[in-house]
């Protein structure tokens, strides 16, 4: 006769764990210190030196029912350049997610996979390859988001004890869901995972922290105008004509450009907040200075941000990065013919395969 799953405690927000000590008749106010073990002290266990002010009775009911859903590491690499790592994460069914930690100038992005593989298919992205196995649940997103700021704590402590003054700690200020996985196809598991990371008791990002990133799941566009979701939105456009778009993007067979753009229009008016616009710069293929005037024409009189990313190659696709000289024509067409701001995306974790679903395939195929 088999269990029910055990209860992931990564997957419960605030008030949901608060209920669930009220339906075991425990009192409400463990929720507050269970919570602050999960986000604040990042507990990696139940254990009496984990969760020392944990009352008993809390604790056994916690290891008999429920799972604290730390993700192992099945594979680590650091880039070269000092400011990347890229995790390759075990879930509990054995299947892996990638999580890369990225250090800024005066901040640090975890991006995080909101599915195991891709349903969508993108002819040049690595997770697209791999196809779709599953979503992630809330709690497995989460737990992500978690496992960069526990690293983060633990990098700070070792910096500390070297060197006291010299290093002030780093803490996990964003997120962006751009890993593995289609946010929107997810969308019910990442809006709940995005509740618990932004509760003020817990790892508090602000939601002008987070951003989605889409190929263009148009109900999902909509779904967030309607529910005024304050997130930044990332649309993954890479063409600028239907016939282009669908030979890199399958996707935009089912949801075409014009009805893309139709949903971008409606998010914009209803939200009263700009899109970023991705296009991965692949040279000979979409890089001319008569693309970028295409889509200064698709993004005219939208309120759009164009962010410019060289391809991160593939095994599976034989496109190469546009060189830097037709990324800043590129990006100089966009702004003196078309006052659209741009930035050509720092190209980050080469070496390491940090492109999305790179580590996954990589290792799988060892």
């Amino acid at each position: 006769m088999s269990h029910p799953p055990r209860l992931n405690l990564y997957d419960l927000t605030r008030e949901q764990l608060r209920t669930q000590l009220v339906r075991w008749e425990l009192s409400p106010v463990h929720a507050a210190t269970v919570w602050n073990y999960l986000y604040l002290g990042l507990a990696e266990s139940f254990s009496e030196t984990a969760m020392p002010d944990l009352p008993a009775k809390v604790r056994t009911r916690l290891l008999a029912e429920t799972t604290l859903g730390v993700l192992p590491t099945a594979l680590e690499t650091d880039s070269s350049d000092g400011f990347t790592r890229k995790y390759l994460l075990r879930l509990a069914d054995q299947e892996r997610i990638e999580t890369v930690l990225m250090r800024f100038t005066g901040r640090v992005t975890a991006c995080v996979s909101s599915q195991v593989g891709c349903a969508m298919g993108c002819v040049f992205c690595a997770t697209g390859q791999m196809g779709y196995t599953r979503h992630l649940t809330p709690g497995e997103i989460v737990a992500q988001a978690v496992h960069v700021a526990r690293a983060l704590k633990l990098s700070a402590l070792s910096a500390h004890h070297s060197a006291p003054a010299a290093h002030p700690p780093a803490r996990l200020r964003n997120v962006v869901l751009m890993g593995m996985g289609e946010p929107l196809h997810n969308y019910d598991a990442v809006m709940q995972a995005t509740d618990i990371l932004r509760d003020e008791a817990g790892l508090a990002l602000g939601a002008e922290r987070i951003t989605l990133s889409t190929v263009g799941v148009v109900p999902g566009i909509l779904r967030l105008a309607q529910e005024k979701r304050p997130f930044h939105l990332a649309v993954s456009l890479h063409a600028a004509t239907q016939a282009e778009r669908a030979a890199l993007v399958p996707a935009a067979k089912k949801w075409p450009l014009d009805e893309l753009m139709a949903a971008c229009r409606t998010y914009s008016e209803s939200t009263g907040r700009k899109i970023f616009y991705e296009w991965t710069l692949i040279e000979g293929k979409n890089d001319s200075v008569e693309t970028a005037r295409a889509v200064g024409e698709l993004l005219r009189g939208l309120p759009a941000q164009v962010n410019l990313i060289p391809l991160n190659p593939t095994s599976g696709y034989d496109g190469a990065p546009t060189h830097n000289a037709a990324a800043k024509a590129f990006q100089h067409i966009l702004a003196s013919e078309f006052k659209l701001p741009s930035t050509v995306r720092q190209r980050r974790g080469i070496d390491i395969a940090a492109g999305c679903g790179q580590l996954a395939v990589a290792e799988a195929g060892h």
